[in-house]
């Protein structure tokens, strides 16, 4: 498990990308941009730029609460490799 530095005061994150096992994908055409999948995430994997949602998988650890909380159930889970 990597611990990553963030900021100037010395704070560390913990990569907690390495505990998933599914990882989430946004069908782009049926997500609105609501961001309750943002606001819901409990490590801020969460992204959304340009007009697109994306996750971060350094610190996404696949608890789905983003795909349940998901008014229009745009996010799938892929089975990680092994």
């Amino acid at each position: 498990m990597r611990r990553l530095p963030i900021g100037r005061d010395g704070m560390y994150v913990i990569d907690t990308g390495s505990w998933r096992q599914f990882r989430p994908v946004v069908r782009q055409a049926d997500c609105t941009r609501c961001g309750i999948c943002l606001m819901y995430c409990p490590v801020n994997a969460v992204r959304m730029s340009d007009g697109e949602v994306s996750f971060d998988l350094t610190y996404c650890k696949g608890c789905g609460i983003c795909k349940i909380e998901c008014p229009k159930k745009a996010i799938d889970w892929v089975e990680e490799g092994c």
